[in-house]
């Protein structure tokens, strides 16, 4: 009798230990895949039982949580949706994440290992700390110049510090409030049709995941490699250009809208915008050369990212000589987003030291704890120091005796350069109007800020765009924002 009972509690144990062997394979080994099976909605109902941190522009929050009562209980909330959504994106319970609300998620979700109290907390307990922090580099009054400087038309704006690649504002219009898709439900899904439906496409953000052809702000660029190549050793001698000027290997001629551009001098080109000098300039050049400067811009840079990722600014490497003539002055298949040239912009302004652009400047815990700071760094040598001291005297010239007068702030010095880029087939569509420019108080030693601007302006009658009427006045309302604080 005692043999069969012992024989029985064998068994028995021997069942225990699998049953252990079960247990601990399932919670070590299967863990992560029962956490990601779509049919497991216990991670889901813990994400959302409890408030999302916040995004913070100005030491304000911009972005908040209420309590729904459901089971998904915490819904996120925007103050100012629309003026934020280019820098917040949206956090959804039905569409997932962009933009800050995406590449922070951890930290506002409180799922980063960085919030926990002791390394590998969070994996051993299978917990989350309360959501954290992410403080933006936006001033909240540039946001709101470049915002209403808009007006709801379609364009965008990039601000950033060109000392430290502090991005100060980011805006695209049309917008949309972010708080319409950030439940659940037939009004969440309804508003997500309306909106990728609109013809405006009010959800693209246009300062960042947009290209368009820079058209004559592109020649900063190209007077850039032009100078750094010796291919022009003085900036205000004549340049031995014709016009009109023939496209290389064609019998195209490619017309300037400005006057005196024949053999005008660089300095002169840039001032009043002359396409053939520039073109010409860029052929000089040589792709090589040309492919090696844009490149220190930014161009052709698939991985910039801000947090969010960046769309790439485009500058062939492969073409034939008219083909780098036409890319040298921003059309053919050049493209560049709003904050590649903000980037232009902030290099010459920056003495040709390129910062890496950047949106959030810290994330903390809920508490304020920072976690993480972000520094500055140089991204590239955009050009010589020389060359941006050159380039610098040129854009101040296209402010005060050019065609960028209508950025022009007393009492400040102001750099620009206009463009007014042509698209479509034939260059039928009506031009995107461009204005990119860089401020320095005179109390200041640097500039403190640099601007893109794009207008797209599609209601508005082909001669009543230009960089110089269309974008410049929001471009100076933006710099005004920026000295003012």
């Amino acid at each position: 009798m005692i043999r069969y009972i012992r024989r029985a509690a064998a068994l028995l144990l021997l069942l225990l230990v699998a049953l252990l062997l079960n247990a601990a394979r399932i919670q070590v080994f299967d863990a992560d895949s029962l956490d990601n099976n779509p049919a497991n909605r216990r991670l889901t109902i813990a994400r959302y039982g409890q408030p999302r941190g916040n995004i913070l522009v100005g030491g304000r929050s911009v972005t908040g949580s209420k309590n729904t009562g459901e089971q998904l209980a915490y819904e996120r909330t925007y103050a100012n949706g629309p003026l934020y959504a280019p820098v917040t994106g949206y956090a959804s319970q039905t569409y997932g994440t962009t933009l800050i609300e995406n590449a922070e998620d951890g930290i506002l979700s409180g799922t980063d290992s960085m919030l926990a109290p002791l390394p590998l907390w969070n994996e051993i307990t299978r917990s989350q700390q309360p959501g954290g922090n992410v403080v933006t580099t936006v001033k909240d009054s540039m946001q709101r110049a470049a915002f209403e400087g808009l007006g709801g038309r379609r364009g965008a704006v990039a601000a950033v510090e060109p000392s430290t690649g502090k991005i100060l504002a980011l805006v695209s219009t049309p917008s949309y409030d972010p708080g319409l898709l950030s439940g659940t439900g037939s009004s969440v899904t309804d508003a997500w049709a309306r909106l990728n439906a609109s013809k405006s496409q009010p959800m693209l953000n246009r300062a960042i995941r947009q290209t368009y052809p820079p058209g004559s702000t592109f020649k900063i660029v190209t007077a850039a490699a032009a100078l750094d190549a010796d291919v022009v050793t003085d900036p205000d001698a004549d340049t031995d250009t014709p016009s009109p000027y023939v496209l290389p290997g064609t019998s195209t001629t490619l017309p300037n809208e400005a006057r005196g551009c024949e053999n005008a001098s660089l300095a002169e080109a840039i001032r009043v915008s002359c396409n053939t000098v520039m073109a010409d300039l860029g052929v000089r050049v040589g792709l090589d050369g040309m492919v090696d400067a844009v490149r220190r811009f930014g161009f052709n840079d698939t991985g910039l990212k801000i947090p969010s990722g960046v769309a790439k600014s485009n500058f062939d490497t492969e073409m034939t000589k008219d083909q780098l003539a036409l890319s040298s002055i921003g059309q053919f298949d050049t493209t560049a987003t709003p904050l590649q040239m903000a980037m232009v912009a902030s290099a010459v302004a920056n003495g040709g030291d390129l910062k890496h652009p950047h949106l959030v400047d810290r994330t903390t815990t809920h508490g304020g704890t920072t976690v993480h700071q972000n520094g500055s760094h140089t991204y590239h040598q955009a050009m010589t120091p020389r060359t941006a001291m050159e380039l610098r005297r040129m854009m101040v010239d296209v402010v005060e005796y050019g065609t960028g007068s209508n950025a022009a702030i007393d009492g400040v010095t102001v750099g620009g350069k206009t463009g007014t880029a042509q698209h479509g087939i034939d260059n039928s569509g009506r031009p995107y109007a461009w204005f990119i420019s860089w401020a320095q108080s005179p109390r200041s030693g640097q500039p403190a800020v640099a601007v893109a601007v794009v207008v797209e302006d599609a209601a508005a009658n082909r001669a009543d765009i230009s960089g110089g009427g269309s974008a410049a006045p929001i471009a100076r309302s933006v710099m005004a924002a920026a000295l003012r604080d």
